[in-house]
């Protein structure tokens, strides 16, 4: 793993890696062993033996969707390459090599009709970014390059690697303790990202222009201003409609940027 890596995710995530695969360790061997026990008893291995074949067959259409996608991928939307958005391309190149990718991610962009997104996957063992129309049409380059940097931060930190989210998978019975080691991964990928743009300004206002989403208003968005809501936020709702999500609220994540900032690291 990248030392960049290493050094730029967060200490809650640290935490989170560690309590997530306690649970992992702890709760497959209980889970196995109550599934053995149950399919020995007559009145439950029945019930038990569907529950395995509904998992089995979960795990046949995941497979076969990720064909399907791949294939849609490569097929309607379009990917980046030196003939094909030669800028769009170098960002993914140099962030990249960057980061130690033996590899550099297929990285595609397609039309969104309008929503703003960008996201990382795991396809079949190989590494894929997508990014929406919207969101390149609204960003600035710069801007962009965070993106980038987020989503591949994502792959370089091992967040989509198969068999540690297979073990860490019986921690999602765990309340809230899935929502908080995502969002903890959130904030490993922000710093990863405004490592590779180089640029304060643009990484933070890339989050902000997720709330805002208008290229016109870009520029003359404060992102002082916006940091001062975080404030107005209620402590107690705003810390119960957290809780439930995957992505920390943004003006925490533009905050966290600015702390990583004037601390150095």
């Amino acid at each position: 793993m990248s030392p960049i890596v290493n050094r730029l995710r967060s200490g809650s995530e640290r935490t989170y890696n560690v309590l997530t695969l306690v649970f992992g360790i702890v709760l497959w061997p209980v889970a196995v062993l109550a599934v053995l026990a149950s399919l020995a008893n007559p009145t439950t291995g029945a019930v038990v033996a569907v529950y395995v074949v509904y998992g089995l067959l979960a795990w046949l259409f995941f497979f076969l969707a990720s064909l399907f996608y791949r294939a849609n991928a490569f097929g309607n939307m379009i990917l980046l390459g030196p003939q094909q958005f030669p800028d769009l391309h170098e960002m993914v190149v140099a962030g990249s090599q960057e980061l130690g990718f033996r590899q550099t991610p297929k990285a595609f962009l397609y039309n969104s009709n309008g929503l703003f997104n960008a996201f990382a996957r795991r396809i079949l063992g190989g590494n894929y970014l997508f990014l929406t129309s919207a969101l390149v049409e609204a960003n600035s380059n710069e801007q962009v390059r965070f993106v980038i940097g987020h989503e591949l931060g994502h792959h370089a930190a091992g967040h989509l690697n198969g068999w540690l989210t297979f073990l860490r998978a019986p921690s999602q019975v765990v309340p809230f303790l899935g929502a908080a080691h995502s969002r903890s991964r959130e904030y490993t990928c922000d710093s990863i990202g405004a490592y590779l743009s180089r640029d304060l300004t643009a990484s933070r206002s890339s989050l902000q222009m997720l709330g805002c989403g208008c290229r016109r208003l870009n520029t003359a968005m404060s992102c002082e201003a916006f940091l001062a809501q975080e404030a107005m936020v209620p402590p107690v709702f705003g810390f119960l409609n957290e809780i439930f999500r995957g992505h920390p609220r943004l003006t925490r994540r533009v905050a966290a940027i600015s702390e990583q900032t004037l601390s150095g690291s």
